[in-house]
């Protein structure tokens, strides 16, 4: 066990500045939604309407104000004529579920902190992405910026809402609540730079049993977040899980926006002012 956790799981006494996150290994997730339960029943947050998704057992749908945790369920098969069309195992399915445990990301460089006009959203001496409802205005502003889709207004106090890696759990040495109630250990937390190294070996397991599509979502810090405090080792695609393939910080690309912006406007002025010209020269001809 790492030197940074300590026996109640959470981060150990002079682990302040050391930057946690998740790794949910989805190859064992069971789907028990034990995640789910714990981190509503720790952070108190509401209940969540049950619906009719027609998503298998996912009646959670997605992230949002009052679903921090949600455990997808995805439906893979494809339905085989047997042997001979007639014999036994003929109209047999083919069939597998994919089921991961989905969470806030706590992003490198997170869209939703830079975009609050009131600093309600701050990073964590442990590296994680805090809103604190006290300070928040509702203005929503972090909802759109989000590029998971996570964060949600809440409709009965109109504040944000999301995962707080249980904050208050890891000031006080422990776990978050969903990493403790795991039952396989399918989602792990600790220190993110043992994390990486961990997902990397597991996926090379992965891999070598026959999984050839597997691979890790979260785990390049070049990509548009910047790498996320959330890895996911996946067995498909992202957009099979329904996570976005190539997640990018809006405010990344504001630059080259104003400057597009600008080049767009310089070039309606000098558009104008030449039909204003050729307008006022063909007056004095007349």
């Amino acid at each position: 066990m790492s030197g940074l956790i300590g026996p109640e799981g959470g981060p150990a006494p002079g682990a302040t500045g050391v930057r946690f996150g998740f790794f949910t290994d989805s190859s064992i997730c069971i789907g028990c939604k034990a995640c789910e339960v714990a981190c509503k029943e720790w952070n108190g947050v509401p209940d969540h309407p049950l619906d009719f998704t027609a998503n298998s057992y996912d009646n959670t749908g997605t992230l949002g104000a009052n679903a921090w945790r949600h455990v997808a369920f995805v439906e893979q098969g494809t339905t085989t004529s047997g042997r001979g069309g007639n014999g036994p195992g003929a109209g047999a399915a083919d069939f597998r579920w994919l089921m991961s445990s989905d969470v806030c990301k706590h992003c490198s460089s997170p869209a939703c902190l830079e975009v609050c006009p009131t600093g309600a959203l701050f990073t964590t001496e442990f590296g994680t992405v805090v809103v604190q409802d006290d300070v928040c205005n509702g203005c929503g502003y972090c909802v759109t910026a989000c590029p998971f889709g996570v964060i949600e207004r809440r409709e009965s106090d109109g504040g944000a809402w999301k995962c707080t890696m249980c904050y208050d759990r890891m000031r006080g040495a422990r776990e978050p609540a969903c990493a403790q109630a795991c039952p396989t250990d399918s989602i792990q937390f600790g220190p993110l730079d043992e994390l990486r190294v961990r997902a990397s070996a597991r996926l090379a397991e992965v891999v070598a049993a026959g999984e050839e599509r597997a691979q890790l979502y979260g785990h390049d810090q070049t990509d548009g977040v910047g790498g996320t405090g959330a890895l996911f080792l996946l067995l498909d695609d992202p957009e099979v899980y329904r996570l976005p393939p190539d997640p990018v910080t809006p405010t990344r690309r504001l630059a080259r926006m104003w400057a597009m912006a600008g080049a767009a406007a310089g070039a309606l002025a000098a558009l104008l002012a030449g039909s204003l010209a050729g307008g006022t020269g063909g007056g004095r001809h007349r």
